[in-house]
């Protein structure tokens, strides 16, 4: 087993204003979080908007400080003679990676110079990369906003992967694309994952395109992994009761008295 990150006990709690000298109860975000991850390996993160998915990721980046727990790395030799996050997300709003306002061209430089000191070595690295992600030669030399959400998409994981991270973090990279798009989205990362590879952990609703995509998925609700493993035991029908109802509304398996029963069971009223 080659274990790159492990995370063990994870909480998070968001600690709430002191009113009238009492203090109200924080708010429990992440709690009691833990799995592993192989190098090498594609992790999927699936679950309701406002599990923690993204938290959780946050937390791996070390992005937000959480409140116990730990997260360990394995790191190879390189990156830890560099202070350079072994962990980089591409984001929904590629604008967190990306200036608008400068040449794509400029911004990948930018990124190979923290590694690469060589012009003529950052100039084929450049094409490398770019080739790597789609990203067409002509449009090298356009800024950010010159570019549809598509195209940023592609420049934003180019700048990530000029740094060489361990971890790859994917957050909803599927969201907003139609099927088409989401495909090729799909045979993109897993070309990656090959060609570089690339530890990666993706983040999605849609748990058909995790199925395609990964080795092991994890499901969260409110906070907590109710359920991790094998794309094959997470599809097996033989799990936490959550995992086959978000399964079965993903293949719209789902009657209305379905849905509704189980909406009432994990949404009940106050």
């Amino acid at each position: 087993m080659n274990e790159l990150l492990r995370v063990e006990n994870i909480n998070y709690v968001i600690s709430r204003p002191i009113l009238f000298n009492w203090k109200r109860p924080g708010k429990v975000i992440l709690k009691n979080i833990s799995f592993q991850l192989e190098r090498g390996k594609i992790l999927g993160i699936a679950g309701e908007s406002g599990s923690g998915k993204t938290t959780l990721a946050k937390v791996i980046a070390g992005i937000v400080p959480f409140s116990s727990g730990k997260v360990i790395f394995n790191l190879s030799g390189e990156l830890r003679k560099t202070k350079i996050s072994p962990v980089q997300i591409l984001f929904q709003n590629n604008s967190e990676i990306l200036n608008p306002f400068r040449k794509i061209n400029e911004i990948i430089e930018e990124a190979l110079l923290i590694k690469i000191k060589n012009k003529n070595d950052i100039k084929a690295e450049k094409g490398k990369l770019l080739d790597s992600v789609n990203f067409p030669e002509e449009l090298w030399n356009r800024k950010g906003f010159e570019l549809s959400g598509g195209e940023q998409q592609r420049a934003a994981l180019a700048r990530i992967l000029a740094v060489k991270p361990e971890i790859l973090i994917l957050d909803e990279p599927f969201s907003a694309q139609d099927a088409g798009s989401q495909l090729n989205l799909l045979n993109l990362f897993k070309e990656i994952n090959k060609v570089y590879g690339m530890t990666t952990i993706c983040i999605a609703h849609n748990l058909s395109i995790l199925k395609k995509l990964c080795d092991e998925i994890i499901i969260m609700y409110k906070g907590e992994i109710v359920e991790n493993g094998s794309v094959e035991k997470i599809f097996s029908g033989h799990n936490n009761a959550y995992t086959n109802f978000l399964v079965k509304a993903d293949s719209f398996d789902l009657s209305y008295e379905e849905l509704k029963i189980e909406f009432e069971k994990f949404n009940p009223g106050p």
